[in-house]
């Protein structure tokens, strides 16, 4: 068991965070256990259909027998949303000496795997020339088996951010860890994941509040594998059950016939975020015509909206999408060989 000792600054500070570096390294996972997610089997045939000659074998090393992995691959985010090469750049300035560390903490009581060991038991030069080749394969790997997916992933991770603050502004922190996961439990002032893969300790945040992660690709609540970390908590996000289904194809005059011509017309435009204005001058309607319709799209559902500035964008929903038979960009073929 791996237990968080939160104080109320601790809680104060208890925030999100998106990142595309530690969905990257968690799918290392999925890539090589098949039967680990058998939701994940979709985006698995498509991503090894992409990988060529990308040296896997290296790659997966990484995930030990316990499917633990290295600390060092997944730095605590240091904004809410850092691009994939500003998580990588904090990796490639890990030091030889927590490389070696880690490395050996994520494969303990096992010796480490063959790809690994020379390099990891080896000079402080032999480890970093290591670290800077899998950051390498993890930047090559990202691009082709993660990158085509991550906008519709992030809009499945800030979903569950959305639903998770909710529960929060509702009912304080017992209801927001209350259905993360079975293994996650809140009781006065202490969070305690329950049958972790890794070694279980004891951790007082001090003071360093508590970052929550969503993740895709996590089965279950993944803390750091070390006590000397700050309290991270990666654990399954919700809604990843529909998100490498294809989407079914719109029969077109049936959805004008659902809701009408001008409401069918502005479904199809917003594949995009776009201000009313400008929904207004590319249809030659008044902005009134086309606010009287998004209104009613957006208290069905169908669209969102968020404000940017002085103006609202608007943008259709995974509903919305669902209805015109549309795709978000990057996830075209996810789920075909």
């Amino acid at each position: 068991m791996i237990t968080f000792e939160l104080g109320v600054e601790d809680l104060a500070d208890t925030r999100f965070a998106l990142s595309p570096l530690y969905e990257t390294v968690l799918s290392l996972r999925v890539l090589r256990e098949p039967g680990l997610s058998a939701l994940h089997l979709p985006w698995r045939r498509a991503a090894l259909a992409r990988l060529g000659g990308l040296d896997t074998g290296l790659l997966l090393s990484l995930v030990a027998a316990r499917r633990t992995l290295p600390d060092f691959l997944t730095p605590r985010p240091a904004t809410f949303a850092a691009a994939f090469d500003e998580e990588l750049a904090v990796v490639r300035r890990a030091s030889p000496a927590l490389v070696r560390r880690d490395l050996a903490a994520a494969h303990a009581p096992e010796p480490l795997p063959a790809p690994l060991r020379d390099a990891a038991t080896g000079d402080d030069a032999s480890v970093a020339r290591l670290r800077d080749t899998v950051c390498d394969l993890l930047h090559r790997y990202w691009t082709v088996a993660l990158r085509p997916a991550w906008p519709q992933m992030r809009l499945v991770l800030e979903a569950d951010m959305t639903y998770r603050a909710r529960r929060l502004a509702v009912g304080g922190a017992r209801a927001l860890f209350a259905d993360i996961h079975p293994h996650l439990r809140w009781h006065d002032g202490v969070l305690s994941i329950d049958r972790t893969i890794g070694a279980g300790y004891r951790a007082a945040s001090s003071g360093r509040g508590l970052l929550l992660v969503p993740s895709v690709f996590a089965h279950k609540p993944a803390p750091p594998v070390g006590a000397d970390e700050a309290p991270v908590l990666g654990y399954p996000c919700r809604g990843v059950a529909t998100l490498w289904h294809s989407a079914p194809v719109a029969d077109v005059s049936a959805l004008t016939s659902l809701v009408g011509v001008p409401k069918a017309t502005l479904l199809g435009l917003l594949d995009e975020p776009l201000p009313t204005v400008e929904l207004a001058r590319r249809l030659r309607v008044t902005p009134s015509a086309v606010s009287q319709h998004l209104k009613v799209l957006h208290a069905t559902g169908l669209v969102t909206r968020a404000r940017d500035g002085r103006q609202v964008l608007y943008r259709r929903s995974g509903l919305g999408d669902g209805l015109v038979g549309a795709r978000r960009p990057g996830v075209v073929g996810v789920g075909h060989d």
